[in-house]
């Protein structure tokens, strides 16, 4: 099933090229209420509707290292620092957007704008303290997680060996374009991914390369407690713009469209935006926060 947010908060799961609305006031609360959800009755055409960002979670969490390809590409230019099983940290949820919304360049709060093509885990049993063969009970569902990076930010941050405010600014954290259930992805350890800027493929990878599998990363974590709904990703593939050979030339820009797709999880589009195009105030300068 591909559960859906649309218009102004109404949910509903998507059926071809319509979407059938379900009784409930969040896809979250589907997951909270384990699906025993009614239709509505009423069917809207999906190129009429205004689809949003699926599940707003009551927590975030945010795995970093879990491709080797990703942390061997970052050694390679001199960038990364020593990663282990358990790097986690929580996202901001109130810098999640949908398909279709805008990042903002935050002006000159980072001149280093990156995109990391993830996939994320929709916890949909709550739980803690489970093991990796219990984990798939508490496995809901999967959708694409584009995490956008400050990378000038997080470089200062690493100097402390966490980072969390170069990843959390408003708009940095997309999300979408639907929840999809787990029993329709199947085996989640063999999709391909694909990240693409104005058309150009910047990462290309498989979620097998993880190097903890999903049911272990779910449980390792579950010390920290699951509510039905929450988010948990999986850590990016190698390509990254920090990671190429002129980083410069592969930052995000306003006017860049990014396309982040995974097999069965749909392709997750946004278009940078300058500042002064979403804001009638002028761009922040970053000395008040930096």
């Amino acid at each position: 099933m591909k559960l859906v947010t649309f218009d102004a908060g109404r949910v509903g799961r998507l059926v071809d090229d319509q979407i059938v609305e379900l009784a409930c006031p969040s896809v979250r609360a589907w997951f909270e209420l384990d699906g025993q959800v009614q239709e509505t009755g009423e069917v809207v055409p999906l190129a009429s509707a205004r689809l949003r960002a699926p599940i707003v979670p009551k927590k975030f969490f945010h795995t970093a290292g879990n491709f080797r390809e990703h942390h061997e590409d970052l050694v390679r230019v001199n960038w990364s620092h020593p990663v282990n099983k358990g790097i986690v940290f929580f996202q901001n949820v109130d810098a999640i957007i949908g398909p279709d919304d805008p990042i903002v360049y935050p002006g000159k709060l980072t001149e280093e704008l990156d995109y990391e093509l993830e996939m994320a885990i929709v916890i949909g049993k709550p739980g803690k303290f489970f093991s990796a063969e219990q984990a798939g009970e508490h496995i809901g569902g999967y959708l694409i997680f584009n995490d956008i990076t400050a990378r000038d930010i997080q470089r200062r941050e690493m100097k402390a060996g966490v980072f969390s405010f170069s990843k959390a600014i408003d708009t940095f954290c997309p999300i979408g374009p639907y929840v999809v259930t787990a029993d329709e992805v199947g085996d989640p350890h063999d999709l391909d991914m694909e990240l693409r800027v104005n058309g150009q493929i910047r990462q290309k990878s498989n979620t097998s390369r993880m190097s903890v599998s999903i049911p272990q990363l779910v449980a390792y974590h579950s010390p920290q407690v699951y509510s039905a709904g929450d988010l948990l990703t999986t850590g990016t593939i190698a390509g990254v713009a920090a990671s190429t050979d002129d980083p410069f030339a592969n930052y995000l820009k306003p006017g860049d469209v990014v396309e982040a797709q995974i097999e069965k999880l749909g392709v997750l589009r946004n278009q940078v935006v300058a500042w002064e195009e979403a804001h009638d105030t002028p761009a922040p300068t970053g000395d008040e926060w930096l």
